[in-house]
């Protein structure tokens, strides 16, 4: 999981993310806007777009880990780095027959605590706007981007993101 911010006119903010699961896809998540699934060549075009966007490199934050299948539960453990410093720990947890999100998020807590004990979370923003709704990879590209920018802010505390 990739996240590279690009910032526009006026101080507005898109985040170009990659995930390893849709290596043929590219997101990019407007600040309080859309997000946006294009192909994997998005990178390119915003580089000639380079007039508009300033690329802010130094805003590279990314998680890198380990991807595990339990049954029907897939979970993935990834370190959260910013430049060379660790800065947090991210847990994403996916009923994989599941695609209504407020439909299992009982079962997800339920498994979730048998390994996470009181450090399991409470319900993520998204499920609230979600409702009956069908569950998308952009949604958990959203939920990284919470993730992420909570870590932003508190560079030296740890902080660990669950879906």
């Amino acid at each position: 999981h990739t996240v590279a911010v690009i910032s526009g006119q006026t101080g507005k903010l898109m985040y170009v993310m990659h995930n390893s699961e849709y290596p043929l896809s590219c997101f990019a998540l407007f600040e309080n806007g859309p997000c946006l699934v294009a192909d994997a060549n998005f990178d390119i075009l915003m580089v000639k777009l380079k007039g508009f966007f300033q690329n802010a490199k130094a805003n590279k934050i990314e998680s890198r880990g380990t991807r595990y299948q339990y049954c029907d539960f897939l979970v993935k453990v990834g370190t959260v780095t910013m430049g060379p410093s660790a800065r947090g720990i991210s847990v994403e947890v996916e009923y994989c027959p599941c695609v209504i999100a407020n439909d299992c998020w009982n079962l997800l807590m339920e498994f979730m605590q048998s390994f996470m004990g009181n450090h399991t979370p409470g319900i993520p923003s998204v499920f609230g706007t979600k409702h009956d709704s069908i569950y998308s990879p952009a949604d958990t590209m959203g939920q990284y981007m919470e993730l992420f920018n909570k870590i932003r802010k508190q560079q030296q505390v740890p902080v660990a993101g669950i879906r």
